[in-house]
C-alpha cells in the first residue's frame, strides 16, 4: 500500500471519474502487452460493469482473471487476430479467436451479428479458442440498446462447479445472457444475465474483499462440505439444484459442439498432446422485425404490444415486482448522477496496489467524492 489514510467505515461508495478509471485499466492491459485497441475494449467492459453495479466482473476481476489464466501463462495472447472460418450458412459465422482478449472478441462478435441480422433477420456466431469475456450482460445490453434481441453463453475459464448430485467440480460457472430492447418506449432494456452457479466466483472474491459471508447452499470447501466463508471456498454449487445444472450443462454442450474440449482441462496446463483448454462463446442476434407475426391485438404495434404484456405482468398488485435489468439500470443512473464509477474503499485499495505496480499515482480516498451505500 502507499500509506494513504484507509477508510475503515464502509459507509459510502467512492467516486472515480470514468477517465481516471480507464487510464489506469488501459495502462494495466498495455503493460501486459495488449494493443491499444484491446486495452480500450478491456477498459470499456470493466467500466460498464462498474457503472451498472456488476461488482463481480469489473476491472479487478478482469485483471485477476488475466493473471491466473491469461497473458502471463499463454491462455490469452495479446495482439492475436481472429480467424473467420469458412461456413456454408450465410447468417452463421465460425470464428477461431486464437486466444485473443475475450472482451475484444465479444464486442466484434456482437457488431458482426448485428450486421448479419440486418441482412438475414437472425444471426449466430460460434467462437472457438477464446479467453473469457467476463460480463456477458454488457454485450447483449449494448445490442438491445441498439434495438436488437441478443443472447450469448460461454464456457467459463475454469471448471469450479459441482454438478447436481455429484461431488467433484466438472462445470464452469457458465453464464447465460439475454438482452431485450425497449428503447421505442423509452424504457431500459430487459437484461437477463446470470451465472448458472448459485453465485459467481467473482462474488466470492468480492465478499472476501468486503469481509462478508456467502449465502448458504452456494459453495463447498476442499472437503466437499458446505461453507459460507469465502476464504474456504473450493467449489461452487449450481443454482436451483437440477435446474441450474441443466442450464450449465447447455453451455458445455454448446461448447463441445463448437470445438471446446473437456471442462476439467480448461484453464489448466495441458499434458495431453492435441488437447485443448480454451473456453468457447456463442452469440445470437435477432432483428425485431424477424420475430413479428404482424397480428397484434387491438391494433397495437410490436413495441406497444411488448409494453402491454409487461404492464400486465407487473399489474394485478405486482407493483413491487422488478424486471431483469432494473437494478442495473438504477445503478447506471446512480453512477451517472455521481459523475463517475462507484467503488468501495477495499476496491480502491486494490486499484492503488495496481497503480503502484505500474508506477502511477494513487487515488487518495480523502479527496474522492462519496455516495452513500445502498
Amino acid at each position: 500500500m502507499l500509506g494513504l489514510p484507509p477508510i475503515t467505515v464502509m459507509s459510502a461508495f467512492l467516486v472515480i471519474p470514468r477517465a481516471d478509471h480507464d487510464q489506469l485499466v488501459i495502462h494495466a492491459y498495455q503493460a501486459r502487452g495488449f494493443t491499444a485497441t484491446e486495452a480500450a475494449e478491456g477498459a470499456k467492459l470493466a467500466a460498464e460493469a462498474a457503472r451498472h453495479g456488476i461488482r463481480t466482473h469489473h476491472a479487478l476481476k478482469a485483471l485477476h482473471l488475466d493473471d491466473l489464466f491469461g497473458s502471463a501463462v499463454g491462455g490469452c495472447v495479446p495482439g492475436a487476430e481472429i480467424e473467420i472460418l469458412p461456413s456454408r450458412f450465410a447468417a452463421s459465422e465460425r470464428w477461431n479467436a486464437n486466444r485473443k482478449l475475450g472482451q475484444s472478441v465479444a464486442y466484434r462478435a456482437i457488431d458482426r451479428a448485428i450486421e448479419l441480422a440486418d441482412q438475414f433477420g437472425i444471426a449466430q456466431i460460434a467462437v472457438d479458442n477464446a479467453f473469457h469475456y467476463l460480463w456477458g450482460g454488457g454485450y447483449v445490453m449494448e445490442a438491445a440498446e441498439r434495438g436488437y434481441f441478443a443472447y450469448t453463453n460461454c464456457t467459463s475459464a475454469l471448471a469450479e462447479v459441482v454438478p447436481f448430485g455429484g461431488k467433484f467440480p466438472t462445470l464452469g460457472t457458465n453464464p447465460h445472457s439475454w438482452g431485450i430492447p425497449r428503447a421505442q418506449t423509452g424504457d431500459f432494456p430487459i437484461v437477463i444475465d446470470w451465472a448458472t452457479s448459485t453465485v459467481a466466483m467473482g462474488r466470492v472474491q468480492a465478499l472476501k474483499r468486503e469481509g462478508k459471508s456467502l449465502p448458504p447452499g452456494a459453495a463447498v470447501d476442499a472437503h466437499g462440505q458446505p461453507t459460507t466463508d469465502p476464504a474456504l471456498v473450493a467449489s461452487l454449487l449450481p443454482f436451483g439444484g437440477h435446474k441450474g445444472y441443466g442450464l450449465s450443462l447447455l453451455n458445455e454442450i454448446f461448447g463441445g459442439l463448437i470445438g471446446g474440449s473437456l471442462p476439467t482441462l480448461r484453464g489448466r496446463q495441458l499434458a495431453i498432446p492435441g488437447e485443448k483448454n480454451t473456453p468457447v462463446f456463442y452469440f445470437q442476434v435477432i432483428h425485431p422485425e424477424a420475430l413479428s407475426g404482424g397480428n397484434f391485438a387491438c391494433s397495437r404495434n410490436q413495441s406497444d404490444n411488448l409494453a402491454a404484456v409487461i404492464a400486465d405482468i407487473l399489474g394485478h398488485g405486482n407493483a413491487a415486482a422488478m424486471l431483469p435489468g432494473q437494478l442495473e439500470a438504477a445503478a447506471r443512473q446512480r453512477s451517472d448522477a455521481a459523475g463517475g464509477l462507484l467503488f468501495t474503499a477495499p476496491e480502491i485499495a486494490e486499484f492503488n496496489d495496481l497503480a503502484a505496480d505500474l508506477g502511477l499515482p494513487a487515488w487518495d480516498p480523502a479527496t474522492l467524492a462519496k455516495v452513500p451505500l445502498e
